[in-house]
């Protein structure tokens, strides 16, 4: 089975010079390795060209984003598996050998992630995805070894394999076929949330998504928005509600919707009034007004989705809100929550 890693950049030269040698290091005999550009002017492609001759490129005209310069990139790359890798990820030796070895031997399984740990701190997990992502109720995202703001160090606590509702966009590995099967990222979500949309997806139709916390890579984290961007915020919560809006089976979009309407104007007014932050009050006002001036923009992935779901109830997908858990109950560890 053919493997490509495919990196998708955009100004990252910097990141690039840094990282990249461990890719090509440690993955070439077991896949190609690929770069993707988003049109950068920080003279990435040059940097390339004469540093990394084996690297495989393909030049876009324009920046598109995460979700739609990889969907753009990959219908010209040929490959049974595509791992989709952020350019801020430091990997290991072998860290792709167990990826491979277990997709080749479980067919029912769509994608699959590491165990993501921060490059800065090499014994905790990392924000954007830690040992594998699950949703609660109402949308939230979360991970084994990192709840919100609360990142856990990694003590082996999670070290065995598990179904998880979504896997990191920093080190996607997917099948080709799923993949375009559900007709990859939702380009018009631009960037965040659309890796756990198209998980949910491919979980809806009976296929499995599973962290392997047996291959082990470093990521930086926040390399293209701060994590306190106004502009990430925005994104964060526009594509959250229209990625519920797309998939949430009828009989949960009403009672889901009107409490997120309560969950999110409380954390615009928390913004402002407590942590006095006026542009993050905002971004997550102007982010509800963009979904529902798109949302109907939706209607045909809605009932796509309905009626070609085969999994309505997703195990990953947890009954109970995170918020309440964290804030009320104090479960701020992942192991706490399944106790």
């Amino acid at each position: 089975m053919q493997t490509a890693i495919v990196i998708l950049n955009w100004n990252g030269k910097a990141m690039l010079a840094k990282y990249l040698p461990t890719v090509v290091n440690y993955s070439c005999g077991d896949a190609d390795v690929w770069v993707a550009d988003n049109a950068s002017t920080d003279g990435s492609m040059t940097l390339l060209r004469e540093k990394f001759p084996t690297v495989k490129t393909l030049q876009l005209d324009r920046n598109y984003g995460f979700a739609e310069g990889y969907n753009r990139a990959l219908t010209q790359i040929k490959a049974d598996y595509y791992v989709l890798l952020n350019s801020d990820v430091e990997v290991t030796h072998h860290w792709l050998t167990p990826l491979i070895e277990f997709m080749d031997n479980h067919d029912d399984v769509a994608a699959c992630q590491p165990k993501l740990l921060s490059e800065a701190e090499k014994d905790c997990f990392e924000y954007a995805g830690a040992s594998g992502g699950f949703i609660d109720r109402y949308g939230y995202p979360f991970c084994r070894g990192r709840i919100f703001d609360t990142v856990e160090r990694d003590n082996g606590q999670y070290d065995y394999q598990t179904d998880v509702m979504w896997a990191t966009g920093a080190c996607l590995f997917i099948r080709a076929t799923d993949y375009w099967r559900v007709g990859g990222l939702d380009a018009r979500f631009f960037a965040h949330c659309e890796e756990i949309d198209l998980c949910w997806r491919l979980r809806q139709l009976g296929r499995r998504i599973v962290c392997l916390p047996e291959s082990e890579v470093y990521h930086v984290g926040g390399g293209t928005l701060p994590k306190a961007n106004p502009m990430k915020t925005f994104l964060n919560f526009r594509n959250n509600l229209t990625m519920l809006y797309k998939n949430l089976p009828d009989s949960e979009l009403g009672p889901v919707m009107r409490m997120r309407f309560v969950l999110d104007y409380v954390a615009a007014f928390k913004s402002l009034l407590l942590d006095r932050n006026w542009k993050e009050c905002r971004a997550i006002i102007k982010g509800r007004r963009a979904f529902k001036q798109w949302k109907h923009d939706f209607d045909n992935d809605r009932r796509k989705i309905a009626k070609e779901r085969k999994l309505e109830q997703i195990p990953e997908r947890k009954p109970y809100s995170i918020l309440w858990r964290y804030y009320a109950k104090g479960q701020k560890h992942f192991s706490e929550l399944e106790k």
